[in-house]
């Protein structure tokens, strides 16, 4: 058989002449006039020298016969216009010739000749002009036929087909170079049909023999897939397509069809069968349940462990439908949650008590997830559900286990918490023990002065002078008892205290006879106070304690002789320092001459119930108490010590930019302002009402007096002209005054109402958290009428 690569060579060169010719005789783009001038005076002088080369000038044959050429071609190059040219140049020149020259008239022969030139010219010209344009359209089809085939081999490069033809008449084969690439056949190979089977693999080789010379035997199309036995870069594919043409009669002529390289079609088919192989393989051996489904919920795929527990084969597991196996209370909620997260092709879970095939009902906890197909559109969702069973009951009795763990932690935080304060308590009833010394030397001190004075006040009742001085004395000896009461009470924690704006300084120099009584006199005692006028926001009786706890464990730490001394500076940091925000703060620092500590006591010397001290005489909670004071005031504690070189406990408070509460102002006698009134004086103890209802009287007021909260409701009845109620706090009978204020407040809410106590525990919190004035025994005459002034509406 014979090769057919380059099929009607011949023809084709044939056109590339014909086209090059008529590229030059008609042009495709119309040329310059200047160019259709010089073409029109060629063509007219060469009609003109043919003519006279021939036969001269003499005679009229043949004088218009040689313009017809000059007609065609300057009609084909430069139109029909320039056409026009030699046709009437010819005209002209035949007129000349036959008498023109000689000035004499055309004869009727001469002139039907002339006419029928003329239309004859004209016709060529019309005729040269059509010719001319479908020459024009055959050029331009021709290009158009060439840019498609230019076009279509770049398309069967790119995308390896290649193209054949077989001739079933003459047997001829041909193969386009696209078709020798794909099946590897060299491009200077004669080759025949037969011949294509030695480029198969041998595995393949029957099967593509069967397939191909079939369709020829009978005559129809076949696609088949083969590999090929050149496997030098490896195993490659072409998948081949025939095709059977006949002629108009229904003869078949020729088969015509295309090859193409499919290895990596063939390789992704590969990969996804061996992908999909390892899923299944992976899928089956996972102890979940798995599933892929369609878009509408059709599943596709079930691994082997969703088929076991359905208890069904493979393709009845397919088809389950799951609202039978649901748990009858958790159906109604799945459905919902299952259309739900279908709906929005988002991920999802659900979780139920489902049956399994054995009957017993078993939570799954599902994970639904959707998944996509190449080109990005939802393909369905792909499942897995474990079974949380185990899981459940585990949850449940952890939750019980947690439940009883709570409480016995409540106990024992409760117990706990009751421990801590009780310890708190205790060690400051051991420091106020450690006080009762120094402070029972003070009270005798005190008493001496008062029993002494009135001791001579009674002897002498007529010397005014000396009584003068004796009452005095006792008053004066009776204050102090009681600021050193208030001191003790405070550290006690049994008075209620409340942050305010204090002078850290006077502070200090107030608590001075109660420190140095702490300190005892077998220490020196200094105090250098600096802050002068500046003041910190801070409950007074807590600094009051914590300066006393700094001054008890300076004292423990100091061997006796020793010196104890407390500074107080202010000091600015730039910078944050530690738990301190840069600013402005108060430093109070108590500094000693004892042991001191290494770096290790006092990373830790903060810590509740760590302790140096030896068991028994400390409970390590003394500069806790310190920290939890300042860190609550918004500062810190600063420790500064070597061992043998003593140490410096720094309290660091925030100045604060308020006034300091205290402050002497001008302001009116509160004696000299009382306005008489009928007060109700509700008092259980005799002597304590008997001096109170003489200082109201005093005062200028007219006193009913009551001994409990029902007596004085019973008064308060029975007297209308009553205008103020001054009560004790704590009560006998089970109420108290602040429930006596209350229920006035409700009942008669203009009658003023001043409160005073000598307790500290009871109901003084709720009375100081009132609105009604409070003093606390013993008060002044002063302060009484202070009291009684601020009750007392303007």
């Amino acid at each position: 058989m014979e090769q057919k690569d380059t099929p009607i060579r011949a023809p084709d060169d044939q056109g590339r002449v014909h086209a090059l010719i008529s590229a030059w005789l008609i042009p495709p783009v119309p040329p310059p006039a200047w160019r259709c001038a010089v073409a029109a005076v060629i063509g007219v002088a060469t009609a003109v020298l043919m003519r006279v080369g021939l036969l001269g000038l003499s005679g009229g044959v043949g004088a218009t016969q040689p313009f017809f050429p000059a007609i065609m071609l300057v009609s084909l190059y430069a139109g029909w216009r320039w056409g026009l040219i030699p046709t009437v140049a010819g005209a002209v020149f035949g007129w000349w010739l036959w008498g023109g020259r000689d000035g004499e008239a055309l004869t009727g022969d001469e002139l039907s000749t002339m006419v029928i030139y003329l239309i004859c010219g004209v016709m060529v010209v019309a005729v040269v002009e059509g010719l001319r344009w479908a020459m024009r359209g055959l050029a331009q089809a021709r290009e158009e036929r060439a840019n498609a085939e230019r076009r279509l081999r770049v398309t069967q490069t790119a995308a390896g087909v290649g193209p054949w033809d077989y001739d079933l008449a003459t047997s001829e084969l041909y193969l386009s170079p696209g078709a020798r690439r794909n099946l590897r056949i060299p491009e200077d190979v004669e080759i025949v049909l037969a011949d294509i089977s030695r480029y198969i693999h041998p595995d393949d080789r029957a099967m593509a023999e069967a397939v191909v010379f079939g369709a020829l035997d009978n005559l129809r199309d076949y696609e088949v897939e083969y590999r090929l036995a050149d496997t030098s870069q490896g195993e490659r594919w072409v998948h081949g397509r025939g095709e059977v043409l006949r002629d108009e009669t229904g003869k078949p002529v020729r088969m015509i069809g295309l090859n193409f390289d499919v290895t990596n079609r063939r390789r992704a088919e590969a990969e996804v069968r061996e992908s999909e192989a390892r899923f299944r393989a992976l899928a089956d051996s996972a102890p979940a349940l798995m599933w892929v489904t369609r878009p509408g919920g059709v599943r596709e795929f079930v691994n082997n462990a969703y088929v076991t527990f359905a208890g069904l084969d493979y393709e009845a597991a397919l088809t389950l439908d799951w609202r039978t196996r649901i748990f009858p209370e958790d159906l109604p909620r799945i459905l919902k949650e299952q259309v739900a997260g279908e709906a929005s092709r988002q991920p999802f879970t659900l979780e139920a008590r489902y049956r399994r095939a054995d009957g017993e009902w078993r939570w799954l906890k599902s994970f639904s997830q959707p998944r996509l197909d190449p080109s990005g559109a939802f393909a369905g969702f792909i499942g897995m559900a474990f079974d949380t069973t185990d899981a459940k009951q585990a949850e449940a009795n952890l939750t019980g286990l947690n439940e009883l763990l709570e409480e016995r932690v409540a106990a024992a935080v409760a117990e706990r918490d009751a421990a801590q304060a009780a310890l708190l308590q205790s060690q400051k009833l051991e420091a106020i023990g450690q006080l009762t010394g120094g402070v029972a030397h003070d009270f005798n001190n005190l008493l001496t002065v008062i029993i002494g004075a009135l001791d001579v006040v009674e002897r002498h009742p007529d010397d005014a002078r000396r009584r003068e001085r004796m009452v005095g004395a006792a008053l004066a000896a009776a204050r102090r008892g009681e600021k050193l009461t208030q001191h003790l009470l405070a550290f006690a924690r049994r008075q209620p205290l409340k942050p305010e704006v204090c002078r850290i300084d006077r502070l200090i120099a107030e608590s001075e006879g109660l420190l140095k009584r702490a300190l005892g006199d077998a220490y020196g005692f200094d105090l250098r106070l600096g802050a002068g006028l500046r003041s910190a926001r801070i409950d007074a009786g807590q600094f009051e304690a914590a300066l006393l706890n700094l001054v008890v464990n300076a004292r423990d730490a100091t061997p006796a002789g020793g010196r104890v001394s407390i500074e107080s500076s202010p000091v600015t940091l730039e910078q944050k320092q530690g738990d301190l925000e840069a600013g402005r703060y108060l430093r109070v620092a108590v500094r000693d001459t004892g042991s001191g500590m290494d770096a290790q006591t006092i990373a830790r010397a903060v810590e509740p119930f760590f302790t140096t001290k030896p068991p028994g005489e400390g409970t390590g909670l003394g500069l806790s108490q310190v920290y939890g004071f300042a860190r609550q005031s918004g500062g810190s504690v600063q420790i500064e010590s070597q061992p043998g070189q003593g140490a410096t406990v720094a309290l660091l408070l925030p100045v604060s930019e308020g006034d300091a509460g205290g402050e002497a102002t001008p302001r009116l006698d509160p004696i000299q302002a009382q306005t008489p009134s009928r007060v109700l004086l509700v008092e259980d103890d005799p002597q304590v009402a008997e001096l109170v209802d003489a200082m109201l009287h005093d005062l200028g007021h007219t006193v009913v007096r009551a001994s409990n909260v029902d007596e004085a409701l019973s008064r308060l009845t029975q007297d209308d002209g009553i205008q103020l109620v001054l009560s004790d706090v704590i009560m006998p009978g089970g109420k108290s005054g602040v429930d006596l204020a209350e229920k006035l407040a409700a009942t008669r809410p203009g009658l003023p109402v001043v409160l005073c106590s000598g307790y500290t525990g009871g109901d003084q919190g709720r009375a100081r958290a009132g609105d009604w004035p409070f003093i606390s025994k013993p008060f002044s005459l002063e302060t009484l009428a202070r009291a009684l002034t601020q009750a007392q509406p303007p």
